[in-house]
């Protein structure tokens, strides 16, 4: 039976790629990679996400390419364990112009 992807599954695919599905559609998926906290001065631009994400896309054709591993409820299921964290953590509350 091939793999048909979902949101919230852990892949790796056979190029050396690995994370979570966070995007699907007919059309492709992304895989996120990496997930950081965004400066003070993009957060201000910018303050709908609190985060900056690299996300790799992937095809249909490719589907066959990616190993199923495990799968979580919720982006926020375990965002403390599978973040990859650069650079300092500081409050967004106090931000102003």
């Amino acid at each position: 039976m091939t793999y048909i992807p979902k949101v919230n599954d852990y892949v790796i695919w056979k190029n050396g790629v690995e994370g979570w599905v966070y995007f699907k559609d007919k059309e492709y998926i992304t895989i996120e990679v990496s997930v950081r906290p965004k400066d003070d001065h993009n957060y201000y631009d910018c303050p709908i996400h609190r985060n900056e994400r690299l996300l790799v896309l992937c095809f249909p054709d490719q589907w066959n390419e990616l190993k199923y591993l495990k799968s979580r409820e919720s982006v926020y299921e375990e965002q403390k364990n599978n973040m990859e964290i650069v650079g300092k953590i500081t409050g967004r509350e106090g931000i102003q112009k």
